[in-house]
């Protein structure tokens, strides 16, 4: 079994990888976010992100750039740390760090078969979505599970 930190690439070690996935047929999924403080909503998500192809590649948010959205406290994790737990997941086939305020210069150096948000987007609105079209891919949403999201478990362990 491959260990985790065998998981987390660089943009180019991953367009090789997703090269070779690829030519073996496989159909490769891509998501991103930041996945600051793991919970049962980012497992579900990434579970069925999975489930529409072979192999999971995530995009992750550096730290600066997970700060500069979401504010000078965040991430609570650091990008490593986060890094090395979403590997870790068995459906979860590569991470690959990305530092520009949008994931859309990845998605077109890798140019997954499938790109996936939550169903907070609009499918036509995902960026990078006019990238895997093009390239006859698919974009799709998935629903989350209600009531989970990393901003309500900060908030809960701050009322503790």
């Amino acid at each position: 079994m491959e260990k985790s930190a065998d998981k987390i690439r660089v943009a180019s070690e991953a367009c090789k990888k997703i090269a070779e996935w690829k030519s073996k047929g496989e159909r490769v999924v891509f998501t991103n976010g930041c996945f600051d403080i793991l919970h049962l909503g980012h497992v579900d998500y990434l579970e069925k992100a999975r489930n529409l192809g072979d192999r999971l590649v995530v995009g992750l948010n550096t730290d600066s750039s997970v700060s500069r959205f979401k504010g000078a406290d965040r991430p609570v994790q650091d990008q490593n740390s986060r890094a090395r737990v979403i590997s870790s997941l068995q459906f979860v086939d590569m991470v690959v760090l990305f530092d520009e305020d949008t994931p859309k210069e990845l998605i077109s150096s890798l140019v997954p078969d499938v790109l996936v948000k939550g169903s907070d987007y609009l499918a036509e609105n995902i960026v990078g979505a006019d990238v895997v079209k093009r390239a006859g891919g698919e974009v799709t949403t998935l629903d989350f599970i209600p009531g989970y999201s990393t901003s309500k478990v900060i908030e809960k362990i701050r009322k503790t």
